[in-house]
């Protein structure tokens, strides 16, 4: 099953995909993230009563969600950078209203060359894990959905913190959310492929990982316990802009995708920076 999220009068709501054109309403985000498992059941056999077209799309995201982010997680990565394997997941925090979805324009911040790609998978949780084991962590996972964490990398260099630069507006394009029953083994590892104007820039498998989804979401469940609807963002693997020579990043009218196996593609135009509304609240 594959899940978006639309925004009505009354607040954002969540639907299930019924092919490209149609979809089935299932509940608001709150309501459906309190019993995720309950809603995802409920959409089996049900008529198809909206049109995908006709929906002002948004991430099927809770307002008060954690998007969680690791750096340097894949080898290739890591090394592209100069950086030494860490020993630990190297964790950093998107805010909800950063997130966007496919076809949204993106807009370069000001003070910026443009913006990095980062193509990457991320990780719903479906059931609260609090001191959880690996085996545990794998069992919560509700689903997986494509994400590109497009960075501002001049306000990420500027401190030792790295939020600033991972939060600009409408930059964490989030794709459909595809039900683990769905999902090829990650534990295998799934083909991750990132292309800038149709040319491939990150080719990889999500075997690369330094630290699996399960071993991430059991290490943050030791000191923060996730719940249902909270986000993994599993970092990304390496051919990002910044470590090339000469430097490339992505400035208005460029085209970029990040496509998962068995996930599907995302896909923005990045755009100038009046050319984006201020984010709303849901």
């Amino acid at each position: 099953m594959r899940l978006i999220g639309y925004r009505t009068p009354a607040g954002v709501r969540v639907a299930a995909l019924d092919g490209d054109e149609k979809a089935v309403d299932l509940a608001g985000v709150d309501e459906f993230w309190a019993t995720p498992d309950r809603w995802a059941d409920a959409a089996a056999g049900r008529q198809a009563d909206l049109t995908v077209d006709e929906l002002d799309p948004v991430p099927p995201v809770r307002p008060a969600a954690r998007v969680v982010c690791v750096g340097l997680n894949y080898r290739a990565h890591a090394a592209e950078g100069g950086f030494e394997l860490p020993e630990y997941p190297t964790v950093f925090a998107r805010w909800t209203p950063s997130l966007s979805v496919g076809g949204a324009p993106v807009p370069v911040p000001v003070d910026e060359p443009g913006l990095d790609w980062e193509g990457e998978l991320a990780v719903v949780i479906g059931a609260p894990l609090h001191e959880a084991s690996e085996a545990e962590a794998r069992a919560g996972f509700f689903g997986y959905a494509a994400f590109n964490d497009l960075t501002a990398r001049r306000a990420q260099r500027r401190g030792s913190q790295w939020t600033l630069g991972k939060n600009a507006d409408a930059s964490g394009p989030l794709g459909p959310i595809v039900t683990a029953d769905e999902v090829p083994d990650i534990d295998v590892g799934l083909h991750l492929v990132t292309r800038v104007n149709g040319e491939i820039v990150q080719d990889t498998s999500t075997a690369d990982m330094i630290f699996s989804p399960a071993r991430i979401a059991s290490y943050l469940s030791r000191t923060l316990t996730l719940l249902p609807g909270d986000i993994i963002c599993t970092g990304t693997p390496s051919g990002v802009g910044h470590a090339r020579q000469p430097e490339w990043f992505l400035t208005p009218g460029d085209v970029v995708s990040v496509q998962v196996e068995g996930l599907g593609q995302i896909t923005n135009t990045i755009a100038a920076r009046d050319a984006h509304p201020l984010p709303r609240s849901a």
